[in-house]
């Protein structure tokens, strides 16, 4: 049952904030249609289409709200017509309930990834309006008060309704930037549970990397013949494929000593195939995710892995991305072509450019700056897993 409601949360809010354009009213019709759901279902049994009995619900839930406020008296107008061609019962599956929920659940994505939001607040939204997550599971996930995440959540509500945000999809000459921003979002999401092992099977709903993946699937199902959206979905399915084997305890793992036995083949053969649909594109997913399914083979070509990471720089022109090519290139070409490429890239205050010029300093025997260039990155380090990691690289290296 709990599965069915996460599935469906998203969908029913979407059809409601389509008609209400009003996020608050839309969420308690709908958290109230999910009420009277868990009370009945349980014993009348879920109908053959839950979204139509939950948007139908909902409607009726929102219409009882609208009467007992007149100052809302236009709003349930529309909501009266709009419950006029709708069937007669809840437990009935009403096309018209769902006939455009494909398109609105489109719709609530990038309303919440919308780039007048601050990124903190598209994070927040996605994940309490798209994902269905409560307020408290979300500020448990990003290590911060309730109370905190509560208020970001309301600003940013307020901030759809006074800027008059539009609740629909972007048109095609806007929808490359637009949607940019939306897989930026679930990736920033999807990053902040793969840096750490995999939530506890008492709640797995905090684990942000499974919900990203849930939202990454949802897209790819809404857009099917975005290359870049399908590559994002390749992208998460093989990096979270090999999680489980990422950390022994609270101890990291890399690539190369990694059991592959623990990996999840199922996913990493799913995020494989869809890497193979996008290769040869030039979006920055679609690489990456080439990339990523070059490193699960037995024998990795890292030249190859080398060029796709050149490309992918080209495109992004990022410093990170060159910072990430150059361990490639130390596998193809040896550390000294590495490290000349990584010292000529200005990234003083990022941990991974330390930790990766100490890895390439201790290859080519030069323990004592290896050490002190792990000791930079310890300095940055936040994650336990890394430090941890760090913290031996240096031990190590003084032996």
């Amino acid at each position: 049952m709990e599965e069915i409601f996460r599935d469906q949360w998203g969908r029913v809010l979407a059809s409601l904030i389509g008609v209400l354009g009003d996020f608050d009213l839309a969420e308690d019709a709908a958290a109230e249609a999910f009420a009277v759901a868990a009370q009945r279902w349980p014993t009348d049994g879920v109908p053959d289409n839950p979204a139509a009995w939950l948007v139908t619900t909902a409607r009726r839930k929102a219409i009882d709200r609208l009467r007992r406020d007149r100052v809302l008296a236009d709003k349930l107008r529309l909501l009266e017509a709009t419950e006029r061609g709708a069937d007669q019962g809840p437990a009935s599956a009403s096309a018209s309930a769902t006939s455009d929920l494909r398109d609105e659940r489109l719709e609530l994505i990038f309303l919440c990834c919308h780039p007048a939001l601050a990124p903190e607040a598209q994070v927040a939204l996605t994940l309490r309006a798209v994902a269905g997550l409560p307020t408290e599971q979300i500020a448990r996930a990003f290590l911060v008060p309730a109370e905190t995440m509560k208020r970001r959540l309301t600003r940013a509500k307020i901030k759809i309704k006074a800027a008059g945000i539009p609740f629909r999809v972007p048109p095609d000459r806007m929808l490359p930037e637009r949607l940019g921003a939306v897989l930026a979002i679930l990736y920033l999401i999807f990053n902040e549970g793969y840096g750490q092992p995999a939530a506890t099977a008492k709640e797995p709903e905090t684990d942000l990397a499974a919900v990203a993946i849930r939202l990454g699937r949802v897209l790819a199902a809404l857009l099917p013949d975005e290359p870049e959206v399908l590559g994002l979905l390749a992208l998460m399915l093989l990096h979270d494929s090999r999680r489980a084997a990422r950390f022994r305890g609270d101890d990291l793992v890399l690539l190369p000593d990694q059991d592959r036995s623990l990996w999840n083949w199922e996913q990493l053969l799913a995020g494989s195939a869809l890497a193979a649909r996008t290769a040869g594109t030039k979006g920055p997913y679609a690489l990456q995710a080439s990339i990523a399914a070059l490193q699960t083979d037995d024998w990795i070509d890292w030249p190859r892995i080398a060029a796709l990471y050149r490309e992918l720089a080209e495109v992004t022109g990022s410093p990170v991305v060159r910072l990430n090519g150059a361990v490639a290139v130390a596998e193809a070409e040896g550390p000294a072509a590495a490290l000349a490429i990584v010292d000529a890239l200005d990234l003083d205050g990022y941990q991974y450019w330390h930790s990766t010029r100490g890895e390439l300093l201790r290859r080519m025997g030069r323990a004592a700056e290896a050490r002190a260039a792990y000791r930079r990155a310890l300095d940055l380090a936040a994650s336990v897993p890394e430090r941890r990691y760090l913290q031996r690289r240096i031990d190590e290296t003084r032996s």
